[in-house]
């Protein structure tokens, strides 16, 4: 028994180092960042957007589009995944008085996701670049610039990663704590792992991509439902670069429900474990800087997630006035530490995010012992879809995310 504690605390200090070196990496990074200077000439770019069933905000994504400010040639494609409501009644109607915006029927084919609509989207399009929005984004004007002008000036660079924030944050105390998780772990942690690793992830959102590299790669993977994180992988491991900008942001709707939001990141958690199986077989998945990503995909989605249902257990044993063994340090400092990292983080996001408000610090302070623990949920339900698929030898079919009518912005 003494020695799984060990293991477990060997374990847990291990994973709040490696947090606490990324939050400062991130913090310096955002302090120290300074946009790029204009291009002399801009490459093509083609924005596909996946979409199935959007009409909810479909009109309000695109409307988005037309306000794109970008120097060089830029298409926009509504890539139709055999929608049934009026979506592409609307994106027709864009199309007919945008001579850039088009609307695309994807033929229906198998497996259904957004990685086989996509390698659609690379083959009737012909740009340079392309950049995917997921179909309820709203990017700001000069998103897409930034993105090429710093994939452009960086060696070896693939694309490049943008920040995704959300639109409504303030529709109800779930959203509110999405939209503090996204400032930490799309933006500060994504700032810190490029500061000191020259690591990026793609975030499935407001990421450019270089046709070519892609090609190059084979497309995307049907059979992911994590895709972005897949092909972030498989990038690394070839040796090329995703570079973070921060000042790149896109506006996204997350769930108001706790049901929705349960059967998103249990789609997202399934999908690292189909990513996690695939590194077993793949040994470029853990050679170098590609270690470091496989390493850190490994703590965040389950590491973390064991080490904090650990944090519980010997919390409220110790409420309940059972006797802790001490190993070099009170079991009890394991959750004490974890909730003071875990808030650090937050805080140092918020700050540095330049919206620190009485609500937003007090979300901040309850978050570990509300949204967090929701994780250990999300772990038990993908693990079991996920070994339950694979047993039946079964393929997991992709769970679009339900929209809401979004009355006001927050831009």
């Amino acid at each position: 028994m003494t020695s799984f504690l060990v293991i477990i605390m060997i374990f847990f200090w291990l994973l709040l180092l490696f947090y606490s070196v990324v939050t400062i990496g991130g913090v310096w990074y955002r302090i120290r960042y300074k946009s790029l200077l204009p291009l002399q000439t801009y490459p093509s770019v083609a924005v596909l957007i996946p979409a199935h069933n959007e009409e909810v905000v479909i009109e309000d994504t695109l409307n988005a589009m037309t306000r794109l400010e970008y120097e060089g040639p830029l298409h926009i494609f509504l890539l139709d995944d055999n929608s049934t409501d009026n979506t592409a009644e609307i994106a027709k109607c864009f199309s007919s008085v945008f001579s850039n915006i088009h609307y695309i029927p994807v033929p229906p084919g198998e497996p259904k996701g957004k990685s086989r609509v996509l390698n659609y989207g690379l083959k009737i399009s012909t740009s340079d670049y392309f950049i995917v929005y997921d179909a309820d984004n709203q990017p700001e004007a000069d998103a897409i610039q930034k993105l090429v002008e710093t994939a452009e000036t960086t060696k070896h660079a693939a694309g490049a990663v943008g920040y995704v924030k959300t639109i409504n944050a303030n529709a109800n105390p779930l959203t509110k704590m999405i939209g503090l998780e996204f400032q930490v772990f799309q933006l500060l942690m994504q700032c810190g792992r490029w500061a000191l690793f020259k690591l990026g992830s793609l975030a499935g959102t407001n990421m450019l991509l270089r046709r070519s590299v892609l090609e190059k790669m084979g497309g995307y993977d049907v059979f992911a439902l994590a895709e972005d994180a897949e092909l972030t992988v498989r990038l690394t491991a070839a040796g090329y670069l995703l570079p973070v900008v921060p000042d790149s942001r896109t506006w996204e709707q997350e769930p108001e429900r706790i049901n929705i939001f349960i059967k998103q990141r249990t789609r997202w958690l399934t999908g690292n474990l189909y990513l996690l199986e695939k590194s077993f077989h793949e040994l470029s998945h853990w050679k170098g800087k590609t270690f470091i990503l496989t390493l850190q995909h490994l703590l965040t989605y389950f590491v973390f997630i064991v080490l904090l249902l650990f944090s519980d257990i010997f919390f409220i044993m110790s409420m309940l006035g059972i006797e802790l063994p001490n190993i070099a340090a009170p079991l009890l400092l394991l959750w004490f530490m974890s909730y003071v990292v875990y808030t650090i983080q937050l805080l140092s996001a918020i700050v540095i995010d330049r919206n620190v408000s009485p609500s937003n610090v007090f979300f901040m302070l309850i978050m570990y012992f509300t949204y967090a623990q929701i994780f250990i949920i999300l772990l038990i339900r993908s693990t079991f879809s996920y070994v339950l698929s694979r047993v039946r030898g079964q393929t997991i079919s992709w769970d679009k995310t339900k929209r809401f009518k979004q009355e006001e912005t927050e831009q």
